[in-house]
Parts: structure tokens; C-alpha cells; sequence
């Protein structure tokens, strides 16, 4: 039998084969795969999704990105990028998805810090309208993040990254929880810290967290840390837009609080409606926006295992880092 000579992610530089496709330059960079802008044979752009070489020949990998490619080509829709074909060789799995001309969210808000409120209301809204498009098709994503909002230069907004997501009466996979399974920290909602499924109110509260951070220049809740954010999620109000961005109209201010509600009953029931708010916002009433004292979410017993646990595996590779450099220093004046 042949040897697999598996490619990774790192001998994929500019010039590069990866079957019939020619690598033109690495785009972007995530904790599970690696994207890169290529030439298929007759030289048409496409963007190819690879896995990181760690977990490169794992079966639960292949079953991800088959996944993933089987919810992206269930949805059709302009603000969503379209899946292209799936490498059927297990041992080196890796997704083609067509080319978007533009640049993520990520990189336009790093240049920018903030956007002017109409831009964010019109981003807002085309979120919301692919999102809405989605949740019809019983997909939710939940991993929303400007890092997987594409911009093109006209103005459009393109969802990508599918890779988390859930789609009704689809099997469930089992994630590792310290990858990509739970989300973002920053755009995580309070059910997605407990270790919940989400449903549509999920992608809602990721929409409230970017629009906040388009309209102030940052998210809602920082921190040294990932528990330290995600603990502000469930414990800490939302520091109030208007005192950041004064210019903010409170019917905006508004949408913004109630996609952010702790408790999920309290956002959206949608994206749809959310979309509606964003397109009619100068009509809305704010007494539809008034809330009595935010509630916190209380943490279970599951929460407080999930803290701990992420704890202790951050104490583990803090000591191993330490074990290790010890060692190191030792043998080194060993010799």
C-alpha cells in the first residue's frame, strides 16, 4: 500500500499544489483550519478551507467538514458564501468555497475602530437578513463574529464559517469543547457559556454584540481572559451605548439592549424581527424597549464544573510550560 503523504497547512504557501488547485496566498487563519485564496485548472478564484495538520487525518474532522459543507449547500442565499465541493480523501479533508472579493468585518473595524450609525444599521440589517434566511432553514450558526463577516467593496456583507453551526435534525457531532465548540468569548451569548445548543436568539445576541461594537469601537464586555469576559456576559449589565457613543440614537441604543437581554425570552424571537427593527427604526416607540432591572443569569452546578474545568486544564499547561523550561535550563547546563 502507498504511503499517505499528507500536505499541511504550513507547506501551503504562495505557488503550492493541493490537487488540482494552485495556491495564490494565505487569507486567514483559525483555531481549526487555515484559508487560502486559489486557482482552480482554468484559473477561476476560490478560497480553500483546510484543517490545522494537528487534526489533519482525524475522522471526527472529515465528519465536521462534511457537515459543514452539508448545512452551507442547504442555504441559498446572497449574504451567505457558497460552498463549492469537499475533498472525499478522509486522510486530507478540505473544503472548497467560492472567492468574495473584500475583506472580513474584523479587518475593516481595525481600520475604522467605529462605524458611522447608518453603516452600522445597514450591516446590522444585512446580518439580520441572512441570519433570518438561515434560522427559515432551521440552521443557526453560532459562531457569529466579525472575523467571519466578509465586506465586499460595494458595501455587501457576506456571512461565511459554518463550522459550529446546527441544523435542525442533523446529527450531532461531539466538539472539543476547548476548540471551537462553545463560540467566541466576546460574542458568545449567557446559553452558549452554560454548555446550551442555542437556537435562533443565539445568533440575535451575536448580531447585539457586533452592532455594539460597530456603533462604540469595542464589545460590550472586556477582559484579561476568556472567563473574564464570559463571566461579564452572564453577571455584568450592558455598559450603556449611549455614555461611549453619544450620537446614537436611543431607538438604536434600544435594538441593541434587546438583543442583548440576558435571558434568551427577552431578545428577538428572530432574526426576522430584528430586521424589521433595523429597517424601521425611526418609527419604533421606545416604550418597547423598556426593561425593568436586568437579570443575571445564575450559574448551575453544570457552569460552575465547566469554570473549573477550564481552570484547572489552564493551571495544567501553566505548570507544564514551567516543568518544561525547567527542564530545558537544566539540561542545558547539563552539557
Amino acid at each position: 500500500m502507498a504511503e499517505v503523504v499528507l500536505v499541511t497547512t504550513s507547506e501551503l504557501q504562495a505557488g503550492a499544489k493541493l490537487d488540482q488547485f494552485t495556491i495564490v496566498k494565505p487569507i486567514g487563519h483559525g483555531a481549526f483550519s487555515d484559508v487560502f485564496l486559489a486557482e482552480d485548472p482554468s484559473g477561476h478564484q476560490v478560497v480553500l478551507k483546510c484543517p490545522h495538520e494537528s487534526i489533519m487525518g482525524d475522522v471526527s474532522t472529515f465528519d465536521r467538514f462534511r457537515r459543514e459543507l452539508e448545512i452551507s449547500r442547504h442555504l441559498q442565499h446572497p449574504g451567505i458564501q457558497r460552498p463549492i465541493e469537499f475533498t472525499a480523501d478522509r486522510s486530507r479533508p478540505y473544503m472548497v468555497m467560492e472567492y468574495v472579493e473584500g475583506e472580513t468585518l474584523r479587518a475593516l473595524l481595525s481600520r475604522e475602530k467605529k462605524l458611522s450609525v447608518d453603516k452600522a444599521v445597514d450591516f446590522g440589517r444585512q446580518l439580520a437578513a441572512a441570519m433570518a434566511y438561515a434560522h427559515s432553514q432551521g440552521v443557526v450558526h453560532r459562531d457569529l463574529k466579525p472575523e467571519n463577516v466578509l465586506v465586499t467593496p460595494d458595501g455587501k456583507l457576506v456571512v461565511t464559517d459554518f463550522g459550529v453551526a446546527f441544523m435542525a435534525g442533523a446529527r450531532r457531532l461531539t466538539w472539543r469543547w476547548f476548540s471551537t465548540a462553545l463560540g467566541t468569548p466576546d460574542y458568545m451569548s449567557p446559553e452558549q457559556i452554560q454548555g446550551k445548543r442555542g437556537d435562533a436568539r443565539t445568533d440575535v445576541y451575536a448580531i447585539g454584540v457586533m452592532l455594539y461594537e460597530m456603533l462604540a469601537g469595542r464589545v460590550p464586555w472586556e477582559g484579561d481572559n476568556a472567563l473574564s469576559v464570559m463571566s461579564q456576559h452572564i453577571n455584568a449589565p450592558v455598559p450603556p451605548l449611549h455614555e461611549i457613543a453619544s450620537e446614537v440614537p436611543p431607538p438604536i441604543d434600544g435594538i441593541v439592549r434587546k438583543c442583548l437581554r440576558k435571558a434568551p425570552d427577552e431578545r428577538y424571537e428572530d432574526a426576522t424581527s430584528l430586521r424589521s427593527d433595523l429597517e424601521h427604526w425611526r418609527d419604533l416607540p421606545l416604550s418597547q424597549f423598556i426593561f425593568g432591572d436586568e437579570q443575571i443569569v445564575s450559574p448551575q452546578r453544570s457552569d460552575l464544573q465547566l469554570i473549573l474545568l477550564i481552570f484547572g486544564i489552564s493551571a495544567a499547561f501553566l505548570s507544564a510550560s514551567i516543568f518544561l523550561i525547567v527542564l530545558a535550563y537544566l539540561i542545558g547546563h547539563a552539557h
